[in-house]
């Protein structure tokens, strides 16, 4: 247990350390001494709203109505000061963990869409599951609880100091009762429900990120599966993943509700009647006033629960550690550089020089990513045998063969996107290239922000897309949607073949060098087809593209067919 405790604080150190000596670690530090210093003024007058409410109480008792009203007086002016503090406080406490988690955020974001790792996350990772969730959910989290837990503790240092002064001229055997207390209840809860609770926590966070990426896929593919009349298949799916959720929460609230609460229950209300037990017979005999017990059973209750603070909370701490490990499995792999990944994996080598050209090519399905190497190794499937070409600048290059043949999969290498296999490939810087998919990405903003995708600002007039989407035989689009400056849901109010038209929009306006396109007019018919194609030809871009219709041959000088059987050929189309 004891090395299970040091992994959780290495694993909260290595993530929280980045904000704290990052570039607004000046900013991060100056608010945290502001919050010492409100708990410097504020603690003592807490203290004293408590002697005070023990004052109030003897005054009553001995039926002294000057002293009553002066105690009364003096509380009311502690309260006015201490109210607005405590909220100040709190204000900046919220203020600190905001300004941390959107810095946070932002480091994730970057390191996540860097190098591509969110593809690789997607598409050969066995162990980070819900990217999304870590980073929208898992952040929060961490930033918010791990600020709120530092500054409980904090608050819970400076009411043990001044509190158990009080409680130490009150009773010194209620100080050493105390200490005993909580040190054995604080083992006693961490040794015996600490490992059980963050695995289970671990697990339930797993499992309902799963239950809501299940109803997010339901919601997206709604057409097709409306098509396929797939309801009770998607709804049993739906139903076994919350079940699976369902049963690691039935098995958590036993946990943490039956024993850990059982335990903490009873942990908490045992000290709750000893400050009187130890305190009444002073004032019976005298010695105390009445007041002395309200006064030691509060100053006992709140260094008790300060010191305490790992029993009463420890549901909160076990869901804490549990999100650590997931943000910590996730910054460890977005640290990790590509050769470390795929280490076990021979390389494509990939020479940017200008031209697009392909030397002894043998090309595999890449090897998932392992979490460890004691898991079993997926070996690679080879597509393409020892290919080789080389494409001149303005020639078009046409790739056809069965499915699965591996087209799709050349296209990812020429990407960078693969790179499982040996063999070298020649390409030009991919700022220069343009790839489009068979069903085109349509991004959330304005018709504007969609054409020129993916360039942030390109400085384009209206007219200037208007006489382009005129070119792609989409005259009305701007029109039909109010203007360029319309936010849509692009892929839903546009069928798939206007989707592969203001794709190739793309081409013509951001006019790159070199475009490869999979299956980019699958959906068009073919005057359509032709009339991208011909609007292509003109700009005298060097493309490639892969395709079944024997239509396409026309616009390419060159066709490769590629076989199952690891088999190429490379001919001349002739005119």
């Amino acid at each position: 247990m004891k090395r299970f405790n040091l992994q959780i604080f290495r694993k909260f150190w290595e993530i929280a350390q980045l904000y704290w000596r990052g570039n607004e670690k000046k900013g991060a530090i100056g608010l945290l001494v502001v919050l010492i210093a409100l708990l410097f003024i504020y603690t003592p007058l807490r203290v004293q709203l408590n002697t005070q409410r023990g004052n109030l109480i003897s005054a009553l008792s001995a039926q002294d109505a000057d002293r009553f009203w002066q105690n009364v007086i003096i509380f009311c002016v502690i309260m006015v000061v201490y109210v607005p503090l405590f909220a100040v406080f709190n204000y900046l406490v919220g203020k600190l963990g905001l300004y941390w988690r959107r810095w946070l955020t932002n480091t994730f974001l970057d390191k996540y869409l860097s190098n591509r790792a969110f593809y690789e996350i997607g598409n050969f990772n066995t162990y980070i599951d819900n990217p999304d969730q870590r980073i929208a959910q898992d952040i929060r989290s961490f930033t918010q609880e791990s600020l709120s837990f530092f500054i409980t503790i904090l608050v819970a240092i400076f009411q043990i100091v001044a509190f158990s002064g009080v409680l130490w001229s009150i009773s010194k055997l209620l100080v050493f009762f105390l200490a005993s207390y909580a040190v054995v209840g604080t083992l006693i809860t961490i040794l015996g429900f600490g490992k059980i609770l963050v695995k289970l926590n671990f697990q339930q966070l797993k499992k309902e990120a799963n239950f809501r990426f299940g109803l997010v896929r339901i919601r997206e593919n709604a057409e097709s599966i409306a098509f396929y009349q797939g309801e009770n298949q998607e709804g049993k799916q739906a139903k076994h993943l919350f079940n699976d959720l369902f049963d690691n929460f039935n098995e958590l609230i036993l946990w943490e509700r039956m024993f850990l609460g059982l335990f903490t229950n009873s942990f908490e209300l045992i000290p709750l009647i000893l400050p009187a037990i130890i305190v009444g017979p002073k004032v019976l005999a005298g010695d105390f006033e009445v007041g002395k017990v309200s006064e030691a059973i509060g100053a006992f209750s709140t260094v008790f629960f300060s010191l305490n603070i790992i029993v009463s909370r420890f549901d909160f701490l076990t869901g804490f550690a549990a999100g650590i490990n997931r943000l910590s499995g996730f910054y460890e792999f977005l640290e990790q550089d590509k050769e470390s990944k795929y280490s076990d994996a021979r390389k494509i080598d990939t020479i940017e020089n200008g031209k697009l050209a392909i030397q002894h090519l043998t090309l595999q399905t890449p090897t998932p990513i392992k979490q460890n190497k004691l898991e079993k190794k997926e070996y690679q499937r080879t597509l393409i045998r020892d290919l080789s070409f080389e494409l001149n600048s303005g020639n078009g290059l046409l790739i056809m063969g069965a499915s699965g043949c591996g087209k799709s999969s050349l296209l990812r290498a020429i990407a960078g996107l693969w790179n499982s296999g040996t063999g070298i490939i020649y390409r030009p810087e991919l700022a220069k290239m343009l790839f489009l998919p068979q069903k085109p990405y349509m991004i959330l903003g304005t018709l504007k922000e969609q054409l020129i995708y993916p360039n942030v600002k390109l400085n384009i007039e209206d007219e200037q897309l208007q006489q382009i989407l005129e070119e792609v035989n989409l005259p009305d689009l701007a029109e039909r949607f109010g203007g360029f400056d319309q936010e849509k849901d692009w892929g839903e109010v546009l069928s798939l073949g206007e989707q592969q038209r203001v794709a190739f929009a793309r081409i013509l306006i951001t006019k790159p060098k070199y475009a490869i396109l999979d299956e980019a007019t699958s959906a068009l018919d073919l005057p359509n087809e032709q009339s991208l194609y011909e609007h292509l030809l003109a700009t005298n871009t060097t493309f490639i593209s892969v395709g079944h219709r024997q239509s396409l041959r026309q616009y390419h000088q060159f066709l490769l067919e590629i076989t199952p059987e690891e088999d190429w050929n490379l001919s001349e189309i002739k005119a």
